[in-house]
């Protein structure tokens, strides 16, 4: 792995979030109109970003343990294990988000965030304080621990801030037909 150019080797992990930005664009172009383009790009973000993004990197760790840690810059440790098995878990919210409800979404996204953006603090101040920039400590892989889960929470909230519109537009039109037909009292 280290015969490719630092570029590569750096920028791969971004293709986990332009395969999904690429078809949930490509989805919302040819999609019927039933289904709001948020959810769509939920669903797309989930899964693509967060449910193969995070099974690639628990697969690579489980593989090839200490390539990675020599990828990222940080010494061999037994937690490698651990954050491939933390990692598997993310992938498995970021495939059930698929199926799930926007709530159920934006916890998927507020667990990946607790976990990412502590693995992206992390990267930081090994670039910051130590001067790591291997290419698996900087560039897309930080771009990925801070984008995936902003964008699943942002989706999210703005999913659940359209149906608390059409819920409460609902319960409007409900209260003034039941104006309109109730009997005057006598």
């Amino acid at each position: 792995m280290d015969t490719l150019p630092y570029a590569v080797r750096t920028s791969f992990p971004i293709l986990f979030l332009l395969v999904p930005a690429v078809g949930a664009l490509l989805s919302c172009h040819r999609r019927n109109r039933t289904r709001p383009a948020a959810e769509v790009w939920q669903r797309w973000w989930a899964v693509g970003a967060l449910g193969f993004g995070s099974l690639w990197v628990a697969v690579a760790f489980l593989a090839a343990p200490s390539g990675m840690a020599d990828a990222i810059g940080f010494a061999h440790s037994p937690f490698q294990f651990e954050i491939a098995c933390a990692n598997i878990g993310f992938a498995l919210l970021g495939f059930r988000a698929a199926s799930a409800s926007p709530r159920e979404r934006l916890t998927s996204g507020l667990a990946a965030a607790a976990f990412l953006w502590g693995a992206a603090g992390g990267h930081l101040h090994q670039w910051f304080a130590h001067g790591d920039h291997a290419a698996g400590n900087t560039g897309g892989i930080l771009a990925n621990d801070l984008l995936i889960p902003a964008v699943m929470i942002a989706l999210a909230a703005r999913d659940l801030r359209r149906e608390a519109r059409a819920t409460r537009s609902a319960d409007d039109t409900r209260t003034a037909h039941a104006a309109r037909t109730a009997r005057p009292a006598a």
